[in-house]
């Protein structure tokens, strides 16, 4: 969060305008702010993540079936059946838990529309393979970027590939406008479809185009983030150097797997997942998770379960069509990181992780 005094003095003009919503001054600062922060070069602000998502998919009028990874919050697959259309679920590949580009094509059909990724962690998908098949196919592909915000590759800001990417601006976010999401796309008539869906579909006084929702960012959320994005650059310094400290403790311990950052991708540090081998590092995932919880830590299982695998969706997906990220999800911790985490902190966690149980390279 921004020093209290900053936000306080943001929203000040509030109280004179008395304009809370509806595409005010802050929201459009916020649009134009953050296209030249993220190198794109259109942007649609939305109440939340999930509901830019959820309109992106409907603005683009898709239909059947959409490509994509059970390896991601449960918004993702939501998102996909909210809109009438029939996940098929890709697995991910070993490396960087994205979805694996080898095994795209074999989904494909002729109720195939979209291919909708998920850029996991921050770490990005393989966008060329990607866009490559979907040109093949015809089709469009929607990022999840919800973890990807302010992540560029070879210099290109990560929301310029696909159709369009979705954002999150969530609490928990490297950057947030308390709650929030946004969409980045290329095509200004989407940008058209996504201003009118998310009020109501009114597209003007007298004439009700189509159905919409309530999805418009309010003006607090807006100033929010236009503190915010004041003070991303040290945000992400800081996070870069917890990081570096969990890397240094656990990176050369047999039976964890680590992820370093891609070659070329300048990474935003919004999460530090490890993957535990039971028989390896002598304790599992769950084992350490209840340890670090035993000591007031509170880790993630995440991504657990797989969204292929809720109750909900019992016996309509076969869960060992996507082995890797099944394998992964029943493995992976991610370990508390945000700016404010003291070094000394982070080698409290790494020593409870290390306790025993452990065979050092």
């Amino acid at each position: 969060m921004p020093p209290f005094e900053e936000f306080i003095n943001e929203i000040k003009p509030i109280w004179d305008t008395a304009c809370l919503t509806n595409m005010g001054t802050y929201h459009i600062q916020l649009e134009k702010n953050l296209i030249e922060y993220l190198g794109v070069n259109h942007i649609s602000l939305f109440t939340n993540g999930h509901m830019a998502l959820e309109l992106v998919l409907q603005a683009m009028n898709l239909t059947g079936e959409v490509i994509t990874t059970p390896f991601t919050f449960a918004s993702t697959t939501h998102a996909i059946v909210r809109n009438g259309l029939i996940p098929v679920f890709c697995d991910v590949n070993p490396a960087d838990y994205t979805i694996d580009v080898n095994k795209i094509e074999q989904l494909i059909t002729d109720k195939t529309s979209a291919i909708l990724p998920v850029h996991v962690y921050g770490h990005v998908c393989n966008v060329g393979e990607i866009q490559r098949i979907a040109k093949k196919y015809d089709l469009k592909v929607i990022y999840d970027a919800a973890h990807a915000f302010g992540v560029q590759m070879n210099g290109q800001g990560i929301g310029n590939f696909g159709d369009a990417s979705m954002f999150s601006f969530h609490a928990t976010k490297v950057f947030n406008t308390l709650e929030g999401g946004a969409i980045a796309f290329a095509d200004e008539e989407i940008g058209k479809q996504l201003y009118t869906l998310k009020n109501f579909g009114i597209k003007s006084e007298v004439w009700v185009e189509g159905i919409g929702v309530n999805a418009k960012m309010n003006e607090f959320q807006a100033a929010m983030g236009i503190c915010n994005l004041r003070h991303i650059s040290e945000e992400l310094s800081k996070r870069k150097h917890v990081v570096e400290r969990y890397r240094n403790r656990l990176s050369k311990i047999n039976g964890l797997q680590i992820m370093n950052d891609a070659d070329g991708v300048q990474s935003n540090y919004s999460y530090f997942p490890v993957v535990f081998d039971e028989k390896v590092f002598g304790l599992s995932r769950n084992e350490i998770y209840d340890r670090l919880k035993e000591n007031h830590i509170f880790a993630r299982k995440y991504f657990y379960p797989l969204t292929n695998t809720f109750n909900y969706y019992l016996g309509q997906f076969d869960r060992n069509q996507t082995p890797v990220a099944q394998h992964i999800a029943k493995r992976v911790l991610t370990l508390p990181l945000y700016a404010d985490l003291a070094l000394d902190d982070v080698d409290r966690i790494c020593d409870i992780i290390l306790e025993r149980g452990v065979k050092n390279t």
